[in-house]
């Protein structure tokens, strides 16, 4: 995501690019191609309200500044409530196919092994940076970087649904189409289902780390068995929640917990189940998935996994224009410099092409204030972050600069609205200001 974002936005600009993939020739746990801004973990870039919500927000911005993932992602979305949702393999097809088609902007396919001592470089290798490229960081940083696990969620063939359990319904009818409001396939659970299901995935086979490795996870993303691990409740107030959802099949009795599924493609013939990163052994995840009511006889496109992900620490690493400190010629973007999700890679590359773009041009972007999304995420990674404990992050509207509430106590919602007028207004004036 932040590679396309960066070469897209430095090319807009008028700058040739050289865009360096090591796939297909060089694979990864996770890809299963050689297209660009693959989407491994989930078909989701979250909620699109801009008005009272903070990822809504950064899609907002990219949009206003003219980002290629969020055209493609416009392209390609599927009904999702208010979500944006994507036909992932249509959208990584489009993505390349734009970049391809881009005059300014040639490729490399080979592996790039160690840091570049000249010319102006953006690594933005995301979750699965290759083992060599990532002692050449370490060595250059002279420390570790930081790692946790990230793990990927199973999808399911929708013909081997059984609906006449399972139901469609977004939650809370959330979607202005009807289309929309029943992107979600939903399974329901009696508390005796539930209670099973937690004992049958705490004492399932799990992955074994290597010796040496530890599993730190981040809360975004965590493994289920990890959520079960926390209490047997956790499950049912977190991806299992029932609330805000009626079973069309018996609408008078309250599920005690729900599975849902989200469409993966636009032709409606895959879903993943969201929520459910895993690191279950394949064996396990097939006999533990199909307790679940509707998903009896379930086939599986695709079962869950999960990998190794790296991080820099960025806010000892990085200056304000995104480059490292000791080897200014190089500078990092997307989920390698602690932002965490496909969008927020994504408005990392497109900060750091434009950043690397005006300085080969001879001038300097600033980032977008503080009170942006995007300029509250590059301000939490290049310093407003505490190094000792840095850990990838979302964007929330706890990065932001507070609101005055100028008299009184605003309610949440009018507060949001308040952060998102103020960021709109400064991200407009840096866009003007920066053309």
């Amino acid at each position: 995501m932040a590679g396309s974002e960066a070469a897209w936005q430095a090319a807009e600009a008028g700058v040739p690019v050289v865009l360096h993939e090591m796939r297909p020739h060089v694979g990864t746990f996770a890809h299963r191609t050689g297209d660009f801004a693959e989407m491994v973990c989930s078909n989701s870039f979250r909620s699109d309200d801009h008005e009272r919500n903070a990822v809504g927000l950064l899609h907002w911005e990219m949009r206003a500044a003219g980002g290629l993932i969020m055209q493609m992602a416009e392209h390609h979305r599927l009904p999702a409530g208010g979500a944006l949702a994507v036909d992932r393999d249509a959208f990584s097809g489009a993505v390349t196919a734009a970049l391809r088609a881009h005059p300014l902007i040639s490729f490399s396919e080979e592996e790039v092994t160690e840091l570049p001592s000249t010319g102006n470089w953006i690594v933005a290798t995301g979750p699965l940076t290759s083992g060599s490229l990532a002692e050449s960081i370490r060595a250059a940083t002279g420390a570790e970087s930081l790692a946790f696990f990230d793990a990927i969620a199973p999808i399911v063939y929708a013909d081997t649904i059984d609906m006449d359990v399972a139901w469609r319904q977004s939650r809370y009818d959330k979607g202005e189409t009807e289309e929309e409001q029943k992107a979600y396939i939903n399974c329901p659970m009696n508390r005796a289902q539930y209670e099973a299901f937690i004992d049958a995935l705490l004492a399932a086979e799990k992955t074994e780390f290597h010796e040496g490795e530890t599993a730190g996870y981040f809360d975004g993303c965590l493994p289920i068995e990890v959520m079960a691990e926390r209490g047997r409740e956790t499950l049912r107030h977190g991806p299992m929640k029932p609330v805000g959802l009626t079973n069309t099949h018996k609408p008078e009795e309250k599920a005690y917990a729900v599975v849902q599924l989200r469409r993966d493609n636009a032709l409606g013939t895959l879903y993943n189940i969201v929520g459910f990163q895993t690191k279950m052994k394949y064996g396990a995840q097939t006999t533990v998935f199909k307790m679940i009511p509707g998903l009896e006889e379930a086939s599986f496109a695709r079962l869950g996994g999960i990998h190794r992900n790296t991080f820099i620490n960025s806010p000892t690493l990085l200056d304000t224009q995104m480059r490292m400190k000791s080897r200014p010629n190089i500078r990092f973007a997307g989920q390698i410099t602690g932002v965490e999700g496909y969008v927020e890679s994504a408005s990392m590359g497109l900060l750091a092409g434009r950043m690397a773009a005006a300085e080969i041009k001879g001038e300097t972007l600033p980032p977008p204030g503080i009170e942006t999304a995007m300029g509250s995420l590059v301000n939490h990674i290049t310093g407003g972050a505490e190094a000792k404990t840095f850990q990838p992050m979302n964007v929330n509207f706890g990065l932001f600069p507070p609101i005055d509430a100028k008299g009184g106590r605003r309610g949440r919602k009018d507060r949001y609205k308040a952060y998102t007028d103020r960021a709109k207004e400064s991200f407009t004036q840096w866009l003007a200001d920066h053309s």
